[in-house]
């Protein structure tokens, strides 16, 4: 058992501990039960639940969680609209985003899919300098060729 001033007092009766918690005003509370034996302090209850919920609120607010990000583009693309495409992405892996590029392809196009496999590896290797990795590479999905990059 530990008091409320961090004094190690060793194994302590049940009941003993429950009056020395009384004696002090505070609560008895089990820290971990699951050591032989169980360690068990005498504190505030309601300030060291409040204090185990700010650490959890805390350590979530540090989570980073991956989304997907989607940058569609068609074979025919402009010059401009291809950087500001490339712009994006690297904006997007600089935040640790997967970013899942798609080739769109419709109607007869399907015919020329060569040039859409053609433009996603020219994402590749325009965007090999980036801190990233190619988790999928260029595949035919459907009716677009999708690549999937990741940070």
């Amino acid at each position: 058992m530990i008091d409320d001033e961090g004094n190690n007092h060793g194994v302590v009766a049940t009941s003993k501990a429950l009056i020395m918690a009384e004696d002090k005003g505070l609560d008895l509370v089990i820290v971990s039960p699951n050591q032989a034996p169980p360690v068990a302090k005498i504190l505030d209850y309601g300030k060291y639940r409040y204090e185990v919920e700010k650490r959890a609120k805390e350590s979530k607010k540090k989570q980073h969680t991956v989304d997907i990000k989607e940058v569609k583009v068609r074979y025919k693309i402009d010059v401009n609209d291809y950087n500001v495409k490339i712009n994006s992405i690297k904006k997007f892996i600089a935040k640790g985003n997967k970013v899942k590029v798609v080739v769109m392809l419709r109607g007869r196009e399907m015919q020329h899919s060569h040039l859409a496999y053609d433009l996603a590896n020219r994402f590749l290797t325009d965007l090999e300098g980036e801190k990233m990795t190619v988790e999928k590479k260029p595949s035919m999905d459907g009716r677009n060729v999708v690549t999937i990059l990741a940070p």
